[in-house]
């Protein structure tokens, strides 16, 4: 048969047609595998993000630590507590494995939480939930109360691991070590403090590990992995003792109890300008974040300093060879502008001297004194030394202050620290000048910074001079009167309740006014903002100390009592004191870190090596200790150990000293007052009981009087 000429020619279409759709594929393939971009989509990046896989490797975040190199903000393991739900969990009725009831499991969680049994509850009883966290108590828990958790052995309650920072020492520098938390994004950053200071410094840099993966997310076996290594933060040494700290933080938390609307202590090396220890109240718990006010009072409060301005108003005066000390003059009132500035006790004492008008913090006499520096002497001395200016110390947001005057009333005014502004720290800086023989230091919080992993110091604080204020006989002279403040047998001195026993403290007492937020001062017996600024021991000076405090309500000699403990406590510590210093070193003991140790082992320990543990709870651990490590205690000393507990038993605080049993009730956070002087004498909970902490502990003082009361004020 005969084949159709049509059939063929249909067949050479069909084969032209299918070969010029070939082409064009090969040449599309052709295209895709060689253009950098097919319809904007990069082909190649696409692949292999269906493929690759990248993990973020987490940098560790430094730690801060105290000068001694202890710990007081550090990343931690935490854990955050989920709850089971899904009744399909349970294979084996013996053995759940979900929550079967959520009403005692909410009951016995609430304690260890801090939530309510209801609000635990609620959570528990989600409707369609395979499982569920328990926040916000069950958010971020420590390893004990996981532990805790674990020992109730409640069906279908779990934990997810995670990190935190944490704050070993709670309510301890806060507004200095600031705090960090964890963001939305699941990254920790500073927000106050040095925490948020050297934020970038402090959280590092993460890390990356690249792989390839199959269709179910797993890393191929045999294939290869990129590793881009995180570098972790740096760790950062602050110039705080933990030791002095808590000598401040008793004293802040005395100053609060006794009724002071905020109180701040500083104390700083007198040869270098480090801030030794800061304190304030109120104040907050990092690891909680329990915060009112977001200004850090060393830096950012600012006030008139009242007559504390005197020691650089009368050094003014000394310098310019304006002053004559045995000169007199009229006490009591002086008229400028058509005012009448009054001395504190507004008759005066007749006919003194310069010399002793600073040592009865005299008004008139700083006003005399100003008129013959003149405004623009005052002024640029003011400037000098510091005051007006920000230090530069190594904390965020540090306020200037304002000190401006121009009519005869105000430059009066100034010359006594009023109608002019300071702030702590500008105090701590021009204080320098008396310890430094008339040079000003720069005040620093910051020791060193270390990299962690090779152990460099990458950065090393040292004594920077800032200027030669005035000479050192100007110094000399100062000081002189400041001693005569203090330590003088003239009862009228004003700074008589600041005398120390066991090292000289010099120092001058401060009161002024405080304006309402309608410009007008305020009114009242207790309206005023008291201060002290000091430095010891007078000869060969090691340490300044400024307190302040707004709206003090006990007694002048109170005040003067609190700052009495911190420099003397300060001075056995250091072996500032004569009496402590010709001690036979035998009897002293140097005592060690028992923080995380074993609370029988320690107690034996301490017990056989001649001193007397107070255990404070029933816990196995101990969590905080009283005094710290490295300082040294005579033997018969009482040590305060606080143990893993949240349950404390009164113990027999007859004959202790008001010191130690304010320690107590400052580390279990139990508010108290005390009536008297001396050791105590009776207690408001009774010996045994269970304490209740939200009450308070009052404490009868009697014995020996520790200080005279004085009823001068400045």
């Amino acid at each position: 048969m005969k084949k159709s000429n049509s059939n063929i020619k249909v067949n050479r279409f069909t084969i032209i047609v299918v070969a010029f759709l070939f082409a064009i594929i090969i040449a599309k393939l052709i295209y895709v595998a060689v253009a950098p971009k097919v319809d904007g989509i990069d082909l190649k990046t696409f692949a292999l993000s269906r493929t690759t896989a990248n993990k973020v490797i987490n940098a560790k975040r430094g730690t801060i630590y105290d000068v001694n190199g202890e710990a007081l903000a550090q990343d931690a393991r935490s854990y955050t507590v989920i709850a089971y739900l899904a009744e399909s969990r349970t294979t084996d009725p013996d053995y759940p494995k979900h929550v079967v009831d959520k009403k005692m499991t909410a009951e016995k969680l609430s304690p260890l939480l801090n939530m309510s049994a209801d609000a635990i509850l609620k959570i528990l009883s989600r409707e369609g939930y395979y499982q569920v966290e328990i926040r916000p108590g069950g958010l971020n828990i420590s390893e004990l109360v996981k532990q805790e958790i674990e020992a109730l052995d409640l069906p279908g309650i779990d934990f997810i691991k995670g990190s935190k920072r944490d704050y070993p020492n709670g309510d301890f520098a806060s507004y200095i070590i600031g705090y960090a938390r964890k963001q939305d994004n699941d990254e920790i950053k500073g927000e106050l403090g040095i925490e948020a200071k050297y934020d970038k410094e402090l959280k590092g840099k993460n890390g990356k590990l690249t792989y390839q993966k199959d269709a179910y997310g797993y890393k191929i076996a045999n294939t290869p992995e990129v590793m881009d290594e995180a570098e972790d933060g740096v760790d950062i040494y602050l110039t705080i003792d933990s030791n002095v700290q808590l000598y401040l933080e008793n004293a802040v938390d005395e100053l609060n109890n006794l009724g002071s609307e905020w109180a701040t202590i500083t104390i700083a090396d007198a040869n270098t300008g480090a801030i030794v220890g800061s304190a304030s109240t109120p104040s907050f718990n990092p690891n909680i974040v329990n915060i009112k006010n977001y200004n850090n009072p060393l830096t950012s409060y600012v006030y008139e300093p009242g007559s504390t301005m005197k020691i650089y108003s009368f050094m003014a005066a000394i310098e310019e060879g304006v002053y004559d000390g045995s000169a007199k003059y009229d006490s009591g009132s002086i008229e400028v502008d058509n005012y009448v500035i009054s001395d504190w006790n507004k008759k005066g004492w007749g006919k003194i001297t310069y010399d002793v008008g600073f040592t009865y913090s005299s008004n008139v006499a700083a006003v005399n004194l100003s008129r013959k520096l003149g405004k623009d002497k005052l002024y640029d001395y003011y400037k000098k030394f510091g005051f007006g200016e920000k230090t530069g110390i190594e904390l965020p947001d540090e306020y200037s202050s304002k000190v401006s005057f121009k009519y005869n009333s105000e430059i009066a005014s100034a010359s006594f620290g009023q109608g002019i502004t300071t702030t702590p720290i500008q105090n701590i800086q021009a204080l320098t000048t008396i310890t430094n023989k008339g040079i000003m230091l720069k005040p620093y919080i910051i020791d060193k910074i270390v990299n962690p992993t090779t152990g460099e110091v990458v950065f090393k604080s040292e004594r920077t001079e800032i200027s030669r204020v005035v000479s050192e006989s100007t110094v000399e002279k100062i000081i002189d009167l400041m001693d005569q403040t203090v330590n003088s047998e003239d009862s009228a001195v004003t700074g008589k309740k600041y005398h120390t026993d066991n090292v000289r403290l010099i120092g001058k007492t401060g009161t002024a006014q405080y304006t309402n937020s309608n410009g007008k001062y305020a009114s009242g017996a207790y309206s005023n903002i008291r201060s002290f600024a000091g430095v010891f021991p007078k000869e060969n000076p090691k340490y300044i100390i400024y307190l302040s405090v707004k709206k003090f309500s006990a007694p002048g000699n109170k005040l003067g009592e609190v700052v009495k403990k911190v420099v003397e406590s300060v001075a056995k510590y250091k072996n500032l004191s004569e009496k402590e210093s010709s001690k036979d070193d035998s009897k002293l003991y140097k005592l060690d870190n028992y923080i995380n140790k074993d609370v029988t082992e320690i107690t034996n320990k301490l017990s056989s090596d001649g001193l007397m543990p107070i255990i404070i709870g029933k816990g196995d651990k101990i969590i905080k200790q009283y005094p710290l490590k490295n300082e040294q205690v005579l033997k018969n000393s009482k040590v305060f150990l606080l143990t893993n507990s949240n349950e404390f038993i009164m113990p027999n605080m007859i004959n202790w000293t008001d010191m130690e049993a304010i320690v107590f009730a400052n580390m279990i956070k139990l508010s108290y007052n005390t009536n008297g002087y001396g050791v105590v004498t009776s207690t408001s909970i009774k010996e045994g009981e269970v304490i209740d902490l939200n009450s308070e502990l009052h404490l009868e003082l009697g014995g020996k009087v520790i200080i005279n009361e004085v009823k001068n004020e400045d």
